[in-house]
Order: C-alpha cells, then sequence, then structure tokens
C-alpha cells in the first residue's frame, strides 16, 4: 500500500510539472500576485478532482506533502525576474558593428585616471552599457569613485541593482537607510568593502580634511540608474511652495537651496 501511495504521488508531481510547463510563458510575463493565485487555485482544484485523501507515514496528507512542489517553483519562477534578463547567446553584438574581436571586450577608459592631479570634487567614471556596450546582457557594470578631501557623494539611489563598495585609497563614512527608516552607517578604511542593498538610499563622504579617498563599486546590473536624492527634489522643477510645506519650512528656504544646487552645477 505504501508502494502505491508513493506512486502515485509521484505521478501527481509530473502532473503538476506540466500544469506549471503551460503556465510558465504567461507567467514570467505578468509576474504579478493575480498569476501566483490563478495558480495556485488551478493546482488546488486538480488535487480535489482527483479527491486524493491517502496519507503517507509522516501523518501529512497528499495534498500538504504536494504543495511543496509548486510552492519551490513558484519561487524558482520569481527568482528569474529579480535581476537584467538573460540572453539566450553568448554576448550581443551591435546591430551596426563592422569589426568584431577581443577590442569589443575591452574597455580603457579608465586608463590615466589617477594620473595628474587629484579632483576638486567628487568624481565618478562608470563602466555601464552605454559606455561598455560589451555590458549588454551581462548584468555586470563597474564605477570608480574618487572622493577630494571633504568630498562626499550626495543620498542617492540605484533602482536596478545593489552595490559592492570597495575602498583602495583612504577612508569614508558611508551609510544607508532601509525601508523602516534605520540608518546602517559605517566608516570604512582601506580594504573594507560594504554592500548597499538595492534601491534604498545611501551616501559616502571622506572626513579627511587633508587627503581623498577612492573606491570602487561592482553592480549586479548592466545599467543600475541613479537617483540623486537633492538633484530629484529641488532640480526637477517641483513647486516651490509644496516642497515648502513637505519639509516644513518656508519657500525663501526652498528657493535658496535651489539656487545653491544650480551654482554647483
Amino acid at each position: 500500500m505504501k508502494t502505491i501511495v508513493l506512486v502515485y504521488r509521484w505521478q501527481l508531481q509530473c502532473h503538476f510539472v506540466i500544469i506549471v510547463a503551460r503556465f510558465r510563458i504567461f507567467f514570467v510575463r505578468q509576474a504579478t500576485i493575480v498569476s501566483i493565485r490563478n495558480l495556485i487555485m488551478s493546482y488546488k482544484s486538480y488535487l480535489e478532482s482527483k479527491k486524493t485523501t491517502n496519507t503517507i507515514n509522516n501523518g501529512l496528507s497528499l495534498p500538504q506533502t504536494s504543495l511543496l512542489l509548486p510552492f519551490g517553483c513558484i519561487c524558482h519562477l520569481l527568482a528569474g525576474t529579480a535581476s537584467d534578463p538573460d540572453i539566450l547567446t553568448d554576448f550581443i553584438v551591435p546591430q551596426n558593428s563592422t569589426t568584431f574581436d577581443g577590442n569589443f571586450f575591452t574597455f580603457t577608459g579608465l586608463r590615466g585616471i589617477f594620473d595628474g592631479p587629484d579632483p576638486t570634487n567628487f568624481k565618478v567614471t562608470k563602466v555601464s552599457m552605454a559606455d561598455f556596450p560589451a555590458l549588454n546582457g551581462q548584468s555586470v557594470s563597474y564605477a570608480v569613485l574618487q572622493y577630494p578631501a571633504g568630498g562626499v557623494n550626495p543620498p542617492h539611489t540605484h533602482p536596478r541593482s545593489d552595490e559592492l563598495f570597495f575602498v583602495v585609497y583612504g577612508s569614508l563614512k558611508v551609510g544607508f537607510v532601509d525601508t523602516t527608516n534605520k540608518l546602517y552607517a559605517q566608516t570604512l578604511q582601506l580594504g573594507d568593502i560594504f554592500v548597499f542593498p538595492k534601491g534604498l538610499v545611501h551616501y559616502q563622504y571622506n572626513a579627511d580634511p587633508k587627503d581623498p579617498a577612492i573606491a570602487i563599486s561592482a553592480f549586479g546590473s548592466a545599467d543600475v540608474g541613479t537617483v540623486s536624492v537633492p538633484a530629484t527634489v529641488f532640480a526637477t522643477g517641483i513647486d516651490d511652495a509644496i516642497l515648502a510645506k513637505s519639509f516644513k519650512t518656508d519657500v525663501a528656504t526652498i528657493q535658496k537651496i535651489k539656487a545653491s544646487l544650480a551654482t554647483k552645477a
């Protein structure tokens, strides 16, 4: 009897794999809660139609144990939508490319980046898909960040990737704020690595009054996107009265902040 139950359980799981396969294209395209609910309800209806109430030695009914399979499949499908889309080739070649060799996979934009005097303002040199087309479809990108003494990378977010931050010179104060408004701050030294989770507001600051600092960032997307909090709030045309009410201040203060940002730009 036990063997029959186990065989029947295996048959049900095979049937469910077929159901998942039929739903896969629709599910990946929609990736919504409604899609998940429909998938689960379809499977529950299938089990009810079979009226399987046999139990296994561990005391769980056959439908209960079989629900582990759809849960695993759903988690797998959701994980597939968490980063840049996978490509079906080794790499992507630009449409109008006339020559294609090792040069395509080589980026030389960082040569000489440390030659000459240190920058007087915060400077970031990006190695993203826009700068290095070979990254298209590879789900990686890079950035070199240079901070003068007292320099700051203002609060900002990266909507499409987390950030692995590596200090290669000097010391930096860093931090990010999570969705509960809790601040996670740290002072990093040469050789330290810090991670900024995807989409959360974060910053870096060189508190040293004399020496510069340098860091390298790695991203899990070929185009992470950057949303600067000061520029987004004060330099995009939002009405002064709205900002004054939002920050519980007056219009004159808002205008002063806007003028300061415009001068630095």
